[in-house]
């Protein structure tokens, strides 16, 4: 992932320095764990554990001549333990400890992303709380339905993350798993005790059947757990984008002093953070179908998920935790505008009350059809005209006056009664 996109927390995790210290720390495992059974001496493993070490650069030098990127770490390695380095890789193939280091990085970023999430919600919640009766109009198809208030909009939000936390908390235990069994996973050169003890060290499990590689179901799923997080704040995004149009205006992405938002036209504030996480979950969304290809390896293993895995899980990594920082910070400093949700609520004259009057003439007497009839006449009437006023229309129908009178007609146009059950919306969230 390029550096603009790429914070420290989570790049550290994927450099080259990071992911061949995995690859030490999985070595050293088995040794220790080849040392409690009895199979190399533990003055070696000692004498490893003091002396292992590897330069990234020298590794690379070593790598351009063998073609074996496993190979050249080994060598480097071995070139600082001496003797003692024979014991390393000890009945292993590259595949015990690739798998099972590239374990060990993905767990580091998912406790990463789970923490950002955290934040994640925490804002989500506070601006919930503080926008719990903002009386705003709900929109579907993008046309004005009926009032709602912009705090029960962010609940539904909170409830979406709420979910993605529990899914993320099940992959971490998914996705913790190594494999120490040789070449196709029979345990020919090694023994499954070896493999337990090392996962033990390293907090993972084993694998349940590994052929040569761990089954690429469990990147897969990783990967698409992390695309949905990504359409969730792909959602917020847009739905910001949306409310900040100039025509509805509602919410606005916080505008830093000295930031400017056209070259050529001085009044633009567009909503930059929120198209640029629309554009980032693309990616993501891009990466989950790269995931799903490399299920389908050739028998035992090949390696035509590897050159993949390079690409997809770095930067999907990355990705979404650039998209979480970035969503945080945009709720957190998100800027509400009430009175133009309270002026778009009321256009042409609470024509967004239809449903209400409907429902009243209805209890008063009147058929479905004929009262639906003298609703809809004076909404369409009132609909899309600069005068245009559906409250005044239904005052003066003598339709509905016959039925209801001048206090019944102003209780249809109450937002609060379309409010009274979100309370419990609240509670089942503990907002």
């Amino acid at each position: 992932m390029i550096e603009r996109y790429t914070l420290p927390e989570m790049g550290n995790l994927w450099s080259e320095a990071y992911k061949l210290q995995t690859w030490l720390q999985v070595e050293i495992a088995v040794c220790e764990a080849q040392a409690e059974l009895g199979y190399i001496p533990s003055e070696a493993v000692a004498e490893i554990k003091a002396k292992a070490n590897f330069d990234p650069k020298r590794v690379l030098e070593i790598e351009a001549e063998v073609r074996h990127d496993m190979i050249a770490f080994l060598t480097n390695v071995n070139e600082y333990v001496g003797d003692a380095g024979r014991y390393i890789h000890l009945g292993l193939t590259s595949s015990d400890v690739l798998d099972t280091a590239l374990a060990l990085q993905l767990v580091a970023s998912l406790d990463i992303l789970l923490q950002r999430l955290e934040d994640l919600i925490q804002a989500i919640r506070n601006k919930a709380r503080e926008h719990r009766y903002t009386v705003m109009i709900g929109r579907s198809h993008g046309i004005h339905a009926e009032p709602m208030t912009f705090g029960f909009k962010l609940a539904g939000w909170l409830a979406e993350v709420l979910r993605h936390q529990e899914r993320l908390r099940i992959l971490r235990g998914t996705i913790a798993v190594g494999k120490i069994s040789g070449a196709v996973g029979t345990y020919a050169n090694i023994e499954p005790r070896v493999e337990a003890i090392a996962c033990q060290k390293l907090g993972l499990k084993p694998d349940t059947a590994s052929t040569q590689v761990i089954s690429r179901d469990i990147h897969a799923d990783y990967v698409q757990q992390l695309a949905l997080v990504a359409a969730s704040i792909e959602r917020f995004a847009v739905e910001i984008r949306n409310l900040q149009k100039t025509d509805v205006l509602e919410v606005e992405e916080f505008f830093a002093k000295g930031q400017k938002g056209s070259s050529a036209m001085p009044h633009k504030r567009n909503p930059i953070r929120s198209e640029r996480l629309t554009g980032m979950a693309r990616l993501v969304r891009s990466h989950a179908g790269a995931a799903l290809e490399n299920v389908a390896l050739w028998h035992e293993r090949d390696i035509s998920h590897s050159s993949v895995e390079r690409v997809v899980l770095p930067d999907a990594c990355i990705l979404t935790h650039f998209m979480m920082h970035e969503i945080t910070d945009l709720v957190t400093n998100l800027l509400v505008y009430p009175q133009n949700m309270e002026r778009n609520l009321n256009c042409y004259g609470g024509v967004v009350f239809s449903q209400k009057v409907l429902l009243t003439l209805i209890d008063k007497g009147l058929n479905r059809e004929e009262a639906y009839a003298i609703v809809q006449q004076s909404a369409h009437t009132a609909w899309n005209k600069p005068e245009g006023n559906f409250r005044d229309l239904i005052s003066k129908d003598p339709r509905v006056t016959q039925k209801l009178s001048a206090a019944e007609i102003d209780a249809c146009f109450d937002p609060q009664q379309h409010l009274r059950h979100l309370d419990q919306v609240y509670q089942r969230l503990g907002i």
